[in-house]
């Protein structure tokens, strides 16, 4: 028998087909490729109606999200989406990924190539240790954390440190849970993953690299572990415990709950945000940071002249399938936090982007030009029910990467920048420090045989013989988990018994207190505002973002930069 490994996202696929020897003067026919889609049910459809609608199209239901009605499908059937779109049980119907796709040779990881959100969040990063001092008065690291200062969270944990009732769910790349400064937060029960790791895109380039290659060997990650990083970030950042080791979270006392729905390589897709939300909902999570956007598509528009129709269809199938998830969560008391973004764009203004599609799920696809007008949306940041976050520098000024709009930004967070400094030289430190996997700081050259780090933007503190990894990083990405932080402590002061022995509150509520406790950031004087960076090269470049709007709610804060102080001390 001849074993075909077919590969997704949702479900890892085993298929086997005879070799069968080719006869004289006749040719074996290839096997019709697999290829994986998302399929949104008809609010109001029954189940077995859609599912017999995606049969008689040649589909074949993998899983299916009932609360949303979303249902993983493969076939063989190339003109599947034909067949079953303008079906009456229908809604919606997108590409997943091709299956069982071939890597390319001499090809080098290329995953999220057209994403600026990695170069922006190393911005800084070079070779040498920087020696830190450790800091007896408080976390050993924390004369380090400017951004829990800005914010006022060193002073509000004087009178609410986050309950451990209440529930942070981290929609990231994974949590490692094993991390010092991590674990005594960290519900591994509660944790899922709802990814499969992705080897190969459509076009054979690697995405998260062959499954063998692992370090368990398998395309199924456990619940406890993050090999990109990011998501270990977000999770220290929300709620690394005050113990004498490392740095303290903006909310130190409440439970992490990692919810998994990024790949290694950093792309969230569709069905795993959509069971992470859902998951989130059914379990009584009260909080959730999103530091990401649904892949492919960085804005998704339902009637762009420069889209074929399937791709107007499958990027309408995103917006109606995340809505509808995060309707649930937010009807079951989940608070959702997301990141504005890093391409330092308006998106109240229309504007142009080349980065979509940036996976490539059918051969040959590959990212174009694109005219946005504002009737695009980004997911999950413009969806309903989302506190959508912006990016503060040091000195409080709107990052110079953050996307920014006004009535689009919800509020402003401490982020990073690391070009904030005295003429616009970059400086590391003015980036934000969180907790740092030590695998993947000896997989990248990091550290050396003694543990100790070679780069500047890797931190290490001990406490006697248990030591703990940091590294700096930047982006709307760190600024949404601290507003997130912000959040849990509002739950953590003001909730109620919610009949799980934890704690609930209104996810509408926490949102006016979040806005109405912030602090008030008018506009720069004059609004259009020119950020100059030096580039270690020497060369200056310079970017101008106008700032619209008032000091009660502008375009580049929100209704202001949260304040964990004030949240608490209502």
């Amino acid at each position: 028998m001849k074993r075909v490994i077919v590969v997704s996202a949702a479900a890892v696929v085993i298929a086997a087909t005879a070799a069968l020897p080719a006869q004289a003067g006749r040719t074996t026919a290839e096997p019709a490729a697999t290829t994986q889609y998302v399929v949104l049910y008809k609010e109001g459809a029954t189940a077995a109606n859609a599912q017999k609608a995606i049969e008689a199209a040649g589909g074949t239901v993998v899983k299916v999200n009932t609360a949303v009605g979303l249902a993983t499908v493969t076939t063989t059937n190339a003109g599947f989406i034909s067949a079953i779109k303008d079906n009456a049980a229908i809604d919606g119907v997108a590409h997943d990924r091709v299956i069982g796709s071939a890597p390319k040779a001499a090809r080098t990881l290329g995953a999220r190539a057209t994403d600026q959100a990695k170069a922006v969040e190393k911005e800084g990063r070079e070779r040498g240790a920087v020696k830190h001092g450790r800091s007896a008065k408080a976390e050993p690291l924390s004369d380090l954390q400017w951004d829990m200062k800005q914010i006022h969270a060193d002073e509000a944990h004087k009178y609410e440190q986050g309950d451990s009732k209440v529930l942070v769910g981290v929609i990231d790349t994974g949590v490692d849970g094993s991390h010092p400064d991590i674990a005594p937060n960290f519900n591994r029960s509660l944790s899922r993953n709802f990814t499969v790791d992705v080897p190969y895109d459509a076009n054979g380039d690697v995405v998260d690299g062959p499954c063998e290659e692992e370090p368990d060997q398998s395309c199924n990650d456990p619940s406890d572990v993050d090999e990109n990083g990011h998501g270990t970030h977000v999770a220290s950042s929300i709620a690394s415990p005050i113990n004498k080791l490392g740095v303290s979270g903006v909310a130190p006392g409440v439970t992490l709950v990692n919810l998994r729905a990024g790949q290694d390589s950093g792309y969230f897709f569709l069905q795993p945000t959509v069971d992470a939300l859902t998951y989130a909902g059914d379990i009584g999570v009260d909080v959730v940071n999103m530091s990401y956007y649904i892949d492919p598509w960085l804005f998704n528009c339902t009637d762009n002249p420069a889209d074929s129709p399937e791709n107007r269809l499958e990027q309408a199938t995103v917006i109606k399938a995340t809505q509808r998830a995060m309707d649930y969560a937010h009807r079951r008391g989940v608070t959702m936090v997301s990141a504005a973004g890093n391409g330092a764009t308006d998106y109240t203004k229309t504007i142009t982007d080349a980065s979509s599609p940036d996976f490539a799920s059918v051969p040959g696809e590959a990212p174009y030009s694109r005219t946005i007008p504002p009737s695009c949306v980004s997911m999950p940041s413009e969806g309903q029910h989302v506190i959508s976050v912006s990016s503060t520098g040091i000195s409080k000024r709107k990052a110079y990467y953050s996307d920014y709009g006004n009535g689009y930004v919800d509020v402003a967070s401490p982020g990073g920048d690391a070009y904030d400094t005295p003429g616009g030289t970059r400086d590391i430190t003015k980036a934000t420090l969180s907790a740092y996997p030590k695998s993947l700081a000896i997989a990248n050259g990091e550290i050396d045989a003694d543990g100790n780090p070679t780069v500047n933007y890797v931190v290490k503190d001990c406490a006697g013989a248990t030591c703990a990894y940091y590294q700096y990083l930047q982006g709307t990405s760190m600024a949404s988990p601290r507003a997130a932080g912000v959040a849990a402590l509002i739950v953590s002061k003001y909730g109620h018994r919610d009949g799980r022995d934890g704690k609930t509150l209104s996810p509408d509520l926490v949102e006016a207190i979040l806005k109405g406790t912030a602090t008030k950031t008018p506009c720069p004087n004059p609004p259009a505002y020119t950020y100059t960076r030096t580039l270690p090269s020497g060369s200056t470049v310079t970017a101008t973002h106008t700032c619209e709007g008032t000091l009660a709610s502008n375009g580049f804060y929100g209704k202001g930069i949260v304040d964990a102080l004030r949240a608490v001390r209502l």
